[in-house]
């Protein structure tokens, strides 16, 4: 187990959509491992692959004293929403209100290849849907309304890990609940 870096806002891994895993070997039991230290140490409630460099369908979360991990996943979001502060550890110390759906069924794998189902309302929903878009490269900042969005960017520009380039927004193809972007 090693406690990875973690790729800062700008790293162009963060904006590709990572690869399914197809392979559920001691490689990727370390990465979850990996990913799952990582986390804690920073400490977070949620890392995806992508954010350690590792373009794979993974991420960890630990949330509420439990700490997990899914493989591959796939989500079914509740129609009820819910609008609260959310950050990243690739965009250190920056928050912002952000909404997204209350409730979240994941099912995907761990990491034996055994099939995994995650329910969770407020938090953990945050997380699962904040990790999966990371493997989608959507970060949070995408999901913002326009006038948070440019608070956020400014915030980025600003900040002392920021680098040179003009920050990037994706839009995100997932439901923004009927919202105009």
């Amino acid at each position: 187990m090693a406690i990875q870096p973690i790729r800062i806002f700008g790293d162009p891994v963060l904006r590709m959509t990572a690869q399914p895993v197809k392979t559920f070997d001691k490689e990727l039991r370390t990465l979850v491992r990996d990913l799952t230290e990582t986390m804690k140490d920073a400490p977070g409630s949620g890392l995806a692959a992508p954010q350690i460099g590792v373009s794979l369908r993974v991420f960890t979360y630990h949330v509420g004293g439990v700490v997990g991990h899914l493989v591959n996943p796939s989500l079914d979001l509740s129609e009820e929403q819910q609008d609260g502060p959310e950050g990243c550890l690739s965009l250190p110390d920056l928050t912002f209100d952000c909404k997204r759906a209350f409730g979240v069924v994941a099912r995907g794998f761990n990491e034996y290849g055994d099939p995994v189902t995650i329910e969770g309302t407020q938090l953990l929903a945050r997380c699962i849907q904040h990790e999966t878009d990371h493997l989608d490269g959507i970060i949070f900042v995408d999901r913002l309304d326009r006038e948070q969005r440019k608070a956020a960017l400014r915030a980025i520009r600003e900040a002392d890990w920021a680098g040179d380039s003009a920050p990037q927004v994706k839009l995100s193809p997932h439901s923004t609940f009927g919202r105009a972007l």
